[in-house]
């Protein structure tokens, strides 16, 4: 017997078929999520790569799922942007810090390169005119095994102890290769690299110390006292001075026997300075006028003779000479004398308050600290290399901060904030790469070449955003 067609039947059936198709459609939006999101990935961390699988959609999520912490100045490149694809490729390398020498300043320099010839030659990629850059070896031990490797193509020349000779196999590291030649450093003996018409340099300086005593004049100082018995300026010298002296204990440091630096440790006065006494007459009183010698008042007893009115101010030849020596002491009276017009006790006036300068900062030793643009875009150079930014790519870095701040470390948009060479907004944003941010043109420009890989993955891109808003 057929079934009967209900409402009620009809009702369920369409239902179930409603259920069935949103079950289809959920079941197909997962496949097609399970095979767009699953990606395959080249991860390169320090030189070793191995292919990874993930569901990530950022190359920092793949990193959190991988556990791989990076640093503030870590290089971090991906092939696909920040957003992960499928096939893309990450790479991440670990910065260190080491110490390289532009134009005799000393400047700390965080780099990711496999040697000192690398690291020489991310200076020389960008400037065919490059200042000079040498590379303090010693603080590198610490950060790798083995040392740093000095010249992977060829051999290296060492300087040492005034001689010069050649070791073959520049794939050593330093200490590996001053031991070949029987050098043996010092605590504070200095190790660097540098390029020399295309001949890498090893070079060892011997620092030394020795004391040396100078001996520094105190000034003494100048008294004057008012003496009646003597003439309307007239001056004697009635005691005469003698100079103070003080004596420093000098550290000298001598790098390769040349004097370096000097730091006082130790300072005493060994003579106390004596002042010196000048005695002056007393101001000549006004024609017509008492002298000013002392009279007997109704008491008998002697009083000095005192006007009722001021005198007019002295001439300039009067005054010629307090302007040599100094004025009188609290102690000491001088004769008043008041003019035919009474006038008004004037105030004397106080000295006016100008504030003092502020003193300047203290450079840091270390450091791009107030550094010219020249400099600043030296150091650039070689930080902008390292990060693949070369050729037309650190034109566009130059061309793009001379149109933010010149390259001047101290530049500041009034109406906005920004400072610096990369003008960063807010300012203190710069601290996360180094606390003397606002003086250290070093610290300003590492901010800047990360801000510009996060947001805009190149100076280009970078600048032809910055010509269209005139910001960046």
């Amino acid at each position: 017997m057929a079934r009967r067609w209900t409402p009620r039947r009809f009702v369920v059936l369409r239902r179930i078929r409603v259920a069935s198709c949103a079950l289809l459609v959920v079941l197909a939006m997962i496949l097609t999520f399970g095979i767009t999101a699953r990606k395959s990935v080249a991860l390169s961390v320090n030189g070793q790569t191995k292919m990874v699988t993930t569901y990530a959609y950022s190359v920092d999520g793949l990193l959190r799922q991988q556990g791989i912490k990076v640093k503030t100045h870590d290089l971090v490149d991906s092939t696909s942007g920040g957003q992960l694809r499928n096939h893309a490729a990450v790479t991440v390398r670990s910065a260190y810090q080491t110490t390289i020498v532009i134009q005799g300043q000393r400047v700390p320099f965080w780099t990711t390169a496999t040697s000192m010839d690398q690291l020489l030659g991310f200076f020389e990629e960008n400037r065919k005119q490059a200042m000079k850059v040498t590379v303090d070896v010693g603080n590198v031990y610490n950060q790798l095994t083995g040392g740093l490797v000095i010249n992977q193509a060829g051999p290296v020349t060492v300087v040492a102890d005034g001689k010069t000779s050649v070791a073959p196999d520049g794939k050593l590291p330093a200490a590996s290769i001053l031991d070949s030649k029987g050098i043996v450093l010092g605590k504070e003996d200095r190790v660097s690299v540098e390029h020399d018409q295309g001949t890498t340099i090893l070079r060892v300086q011997r620092v030394t110390h020795g004391n040396t005593q100078r001996t520094i004049p105190i000034s003494f100082a100048t008294r004057t006292v008012v003496d009646p018995n003597l003439a309307p300026g007239q001056t004697q010298v009635r005691q005469a001075g003698i100079a103070g002296q003080r004596l420093q204990t000098i550290q000298v440091t001598y790098v390769d026997g040349q004097a370096e630096s000097e730091q006082v440790v130790k300072e005493e006065t060994v003579a106390m300075p004596v002042d010196q006494v000048v005695a002056v007459g007393p101001d000549k009183p006004e024609e017509g006028q008492n002298s000013g010698q002392p009279s007997k008042d109704n008491t008998g007893k002697d009083s000095q003779q005192t006007q009722t009115t001021p005198s007019p101010s002295p001439s300039p030849s009067q005054n010629s000479q307090s302007a040599t020596t100094p004025a009188p002491t609290p102690t000491q009276t001088t004769q008043p004398t008041q003019p035919s017009k009474p006038s008004k006790p004037t105030t004397p006036s106080k000295p006016e308050n100008k504030p003092a300068p502020s003193p300047a900062p203290n450079p840091s030793p270390d450091g791009l600290w107030h550094a010219s643009p020249e400099l600043a875009q030296a150091y650039a150079g070689g930080a902008a290399a390292q990060r693949g930014w070369t050729g037309s790519e650190f034109t566009a870095l130059v061309e793009l901060w001379n149109r933010e701040s010149g390259w001047l470390w101290y530049a500041e948009n009034k109406n906005s904030g920004a400072y610096g060479i990369p003008q960063a907004y807010p300012a203190s944003k710069m601290a996360r790469f180094g606390a003397n941010w606002h003086d250290d043109a070093a610290v300003q420009i590492d901010w800047g070449l990360n801000y510009i890989a996060q947001q805009y993955g190149s100076p280009s891109a970078a600048l032809q955003y910055q010509k269209q808003h005139n910001s960046y």
